[in-house]
């Protein structure tokens, strides 16, 4: 599994999960130390700008340490509303550059 961050120029990070592994609130809360330090490599002139963040409601996005880290990282947490069938605004900007950025790649086991 991917999980993609990205902000209105880009990808700034994806993380490949181990198979077999499960996202847990404290995995998250490791993630967005990695976040940030992509963000500050990707995008030193916004550093100093507050970051907007959008999640969803997942369980591994929700626990305790999830939004302690992103009270320490000065992220600002946009609410989500709750689930719905369709898809989510921001995969509608994800799905076609994935595709265009996996074009023509061959992958081997």
């Amino acid at each position: 599994m991917a999980t993609v961050f990205r902000d209105s120029c880009g990808v700034v990070l994806i993380d490949y999960l181990e198979k077999g592994r499960t996202i847990t609130g404290e995995y998250y809360a490791s993630l967005l130390d990695k976040l940030n330090d992509a963000y500050q490599a990707k995008r030193p002139h916004l550093v100093r700008k507050k970051v907007l963040f959008h999640k969803d409601n997942a369980p591994a996005h929700t626990p305790r340490i999830v939004a302690a880290k992103l009270h320490d990282l000065r992220f600002e947490a946009v609410p989500h509303k709750p689930y719905s069938p369709d898809l989510a605004p921001s995969d509608y900007f994800l799905f076609p550059n994935l595709k265009k950025w996996l074009g023509g790649r061959r992958f081997f086991k």
